[in-house]
């Protein structure tokens, strides 16, 4: 009687461990899946390609424009129109056109028309005649003479008559008219382009 209650003992204890260990066994296992699970790595979201959009320049590009400018010929008699393409740089059209001219030729066989030291002070159109101020390097540094006045003069007047608000062009001198800039032709009104004197050729 004894020995079978020992032999009963035993058989339970054997199986309350088996389900012990099968347990244990399982919840290893679970751990296990939980850790591969968190440690996967998790699947990559694709980055938008935008390398066909044109990067945006934080400059913008300056505009280009052609103009035509009117310069001595070598003896002094005609003028002759000289093309070139400027950035305009904001500017407006008719003060960058006497800039030009100051400027001087780019063309062999052409001669400048107003003396390099010159500065442009301002240029303003009042109906249809373009006040051009200059400071006083405009007079003082002139070459001098009848015929250099008159291509000084022509020179602008025909360039600035190409648009369409200038019919004529008046001098100034820091701000002020006088009678002969250049001690010879009357400059004390509005010149016009005289068109015989633009070379033909």
């Amino acid at each position: 009687m004894r020995w079978n209650a020992m032999r009963g003992n035993r058989y339970f204890l054997l199986t309350a461990l088996a389900v012990l260990l099968v347990f244990v066994i399982g919840c290893g296992l679970t751990g296990s899946q939980d850790k591969k699970d968190v440690g996967q790595e998790q699947p990559r979201v694709e980055e938008q390609d935008n390398s066909e959009t044109p990067p945006v320049s934080p400059q913008p590009t300056e505009e280009q424009v052609e103009i035509t400018l009117y310069f001595s010929d070598d003896q002094a008699m005609y003028l002759k129109p000289e093309k070139r393409t400027v950035e305009k740089g904001g500017k407006p059209l008719a003060d960058l056109l006497v800039e030009q001219l100051i400027e001087g030729p780019r063309t062999e066989g052409l001669h400048r028309t107003i003396p390099e030291e010159a500065k442009l002070i301002s240029v303003e159109v009042v109906d249809g005649v373009a006040f051009v101020n200059f400071s006083r390097e405009m007079q003082t540094k002139h070459w001098g003479g009848s015929t250099g006045e008159r291509m000084t003069s022509q020179s602008v007047a025909h360039t600035l008559a190409q648009l369409p608000e200038v019919e004529k062009v008046q001098f100034l001198i820091e701000g002020q008219k006088e009678e002969a800039i250049w001690g010879h032709g009357y400059t004390g009104e509005p010149i016009a382009p005289e068109k015989e004197i633009v070379s033909q050729e």
